[in-house]
């Protein structure tokens, strides 16, 4: 992974290499804390050590049972997904990997619908074994299996906790369980059991996803100058504070899109504190250069736009054409289009003022992924220390689940009360 942060310099909002080599000051103390906290395994710094502390042996043997599957079905929400979902878009796969990450009841009973359910391995994913939308969704999964007369217990696997409501099914059913590591947010869980085990159904080599992690851990030094995953992370925290509170995530590679969900969450739930923060925005290059490009280059000085590439893609070669206008098309690549237009946009938001950071891989594969993906999580982290904010924690999330069960009848929350407080002015439709 290489990160390029040239211009993000001289910009609006922007920064200067005086200002980034007076941070990087703060960033060596910064990785010392990191260091200190991912020796000591604490809570969240444990996430770093996953390329080390993960056991691909386990992950195959909970798997092992489920031989050529037709697809997988992942039952899970949040970081329970989203990791498993980055990867699966990526990478390509005879095992069609399917998500079930929310209770929209039309979208379940549709998707169910139109799976072979008896050749479906179902993935259950919840550190509690408590998620309400994780539990009520596999209760409709397993009725489902049960009436087109599938046994549940012989397609599904679970990804939990120590204990819970999961983890005594497992036991009282003999299914394949595999551990959620300690210590590690979900949205931090990509490089564990919680986001390899439906790339191993899937037959992609996550003994390379894990060693990309590992070139992610050996590239951390003390400096942001040194490291591209900190140089991200200073860059941004820098042009945050500097008015650059949105960052518009844009991956030039269409099966790099659910990587920028997995980011938007990452990014927010982690850094969204105390009034801190920075909003991740969701774009996909080449697409939106023709709507939200508009909004970026001549709206509000508010934006850093993050562009990310991978430098060897197909090729594709566009036919030759006669017609007026076009001609310069032939003979070239929609490779080549794509890159030139990744080029232009860059270009634009320079010319316009605008900070840009690019980043690159080599190519989209399980190791260069898993290189991305623990870059994106260290920068996340020394953003974090640089903000003083508690990245993972999630207060905020905690407060709306709380508020949910209490209205479902799941507990006394004081939470759930506000929904009564409701400010109401409604302007009735015909």
């Amino acid at each position: 992974m290489n990160v390029d942060i040239g211009n993000a310099l001289g910009t609006t909002p922007g920064v200067t290499e005086a200002t980034l080599e007076r941070l990087d000051d703060r960033v060596a103390d910064a990785h010392e804390r990191i260091a200190d906290g991912m020796v000591n395994d604490e809570f969240g710094y444990a996430s770093l050590n996953l390329p080390e502390t993960t056991d691909p042996d386990a992950i195959r043997a909970a798997v092992a049972p489920f031989e050529d599957p037709e697809a997988v079905l992942t039952v899970g929400i949040g970081g329970s997904a989203l990791g498993a979902a980055t990867l699966a878009d990526a990478l390509d796969s005879d095992v069609d990997a399917y998500f079930l990450d929310n209770v929209d009841p039309d979208h379940v009973d549709a998707l169910l619908a139109s799976l072979p359910l008896d050749d479906v391995v179902v993935n259950v994913v919840s550190r509690s074994g408590t998620t309400a939308e994780t539990l009520a969704n596999f209760l409709v999964v397993r009725e489902a299996m049960a009436d087109a007369g599938v046994d549940w217990t012989e397609r599904t696997f679970v990804t939990t906790g120590e204990s819970g409501n999961l983890r005594r099914l497992a036991e009282a059913h003999a299914l394949p369980a595999l551990d959620v590591p300690e210590g590690v947010p979900g949205r931090f869980s990509v490089l564990s059991t919680v986001g390899l085990a439906v790339a191993a159904l899937q037959g992609h080599d996550v003994e390379a996803v894990l060693a990309g992690g590992r070139d992610g851990m050996d590239a951390l030094s003390g400096s942001l100058f040194e490291s591209p995953a900190y140089a991200y992370g200073a860059t941004t925290y820098a042009l945050a504070e500097r008015g650059a509170r949105t960052n518009a995530f844009m991956p030039y590679a269409e099966s790099l899109e659910t990587f920028a969900e997995w980011f938007a969450q990452l990014w927010a739930e982690s850094l969204g504190k105390d009034g801190l923060g920075q909003t991740p925005a969701r774009a996909l290059g080449a697409t939106d250069q023709h709507s939200q490009l508009q909004l970026y280059r001549a709206g509000p000085p508010d934006k850093l736009v993050t562009l990310l590439r991978p430098t060897e893609r197909s090729t594709s070669t566009i036919p030759e054409t006669d017609l007026d206008g076009l001609a310069y098309l032939g003979g070239s690549s929609l490779g080549d289009l794509l890159d030139a237009e990744f080029d232009a946009t860059e270009a634009s938001l320079a010319a316009a003022g605008v900070p840009n950071v690019r980043i690159e891989i080599d190519r989209v594969d399980e190791r260069a992924l898993g290189e991305l993906l623990f870059g994106m999580e260290a920068a996340c982290v020394l953003y974090g220390e640089l903000a003083s904010v508690s990245t993972f924690t999630q207060p905020a999330v905690e407060w709306g689940k709380n508020a949910a069960r209490g209205l479902l009848g799941g507990g006394a929350f004081p939470e759930a009360d506000a929904v009564d407080d409701k400010r109401e002015l409604r302007i009735e439709g015909r």
